[in-house]
């Protein structure tokens, strides 16, 4: 069996990949991004952190949280949101993926695979790499052809305060996006 440590850090800063069971596109659907929304609205205010950045596709959400100085249980806060979500989808008669006996037995539901992948964020660089990851995910997954166009995203918010332009890696008009090496995408702003 694969032995998962969290790395947890008091205050730190975690990049985060939370998937939908079977990679069902639940996300698609302007209910269950409403759903989402509400769910972590709900549980930051009873448990804060700060969104950094945050990208939402149809069966995958990628994020970089801050947690409090003193608080390092991003855990309880991913179950929280995953438990109100899954209440108000169920509550409304929304399809579930299907799951085994044994996970039925521990009162789970075909809503989100069960573990989430966390990352903490080391430094600058990588912080800039996991930002510009999420911002040009859209793109990576052929949902669009430029992070501008795609309305889920964190990118926007980014753009107003100028860390990025609204042009960044974008091939409208017929431009080349500039990429470094290693398929890792160019630093914000260059």
């Amino acid at each position: 069996m694969p032995d998962y440590r969290r790395q947890f850090q008091p205050g730190g800063t975690f990049f985060f990949t939370v998937v939908t069971a079977q990679r069902r596109n639940l996300f698609s659907d302007d209910v269950a991004r409403a759903y989402l929304r509400t769910a972590i609205s709900a549980v930051q205010s009873e448990q804060p952190f700060d969104i950094v950045a945050i990208v939402l596709l149809p069966d995958h959400i990628h994020c970089i949280w801050t947690l409090p100085e003193n608080d390092s249980d991003f855990s309880a806060r991913w179950s929280c949101i995953k438990r109100r979500f899954t209440k108000q989808w169920v509550a409304d008669h929304r399809d579930e993926a299907a799951i085994s006996p044994a996970r039925r037995k521990h009162r789970e539901r075909g809503v989100w695979q069960k573990r989430f992948w966390e990352h903490r964020i080391r430094d600058e660089q990588d912080m800039i790499h996991h930002v510009n990851y999420i911002h040009y995910n859209p793109v990576k997954h052929l949902l669009v052809t430029c992070p501008h166009a795609w309305a889920y995203s964190s990118f926007h918010q980014w753009v107003k305060e100028s860390y990025y332009k609204e042009d960044w890696l974008c091939i409208c008009d017929g431009r080349r996006p500039m990429m470094a090496d290693c398929g890792l995408i160019a630093v914000a702003g260059e």
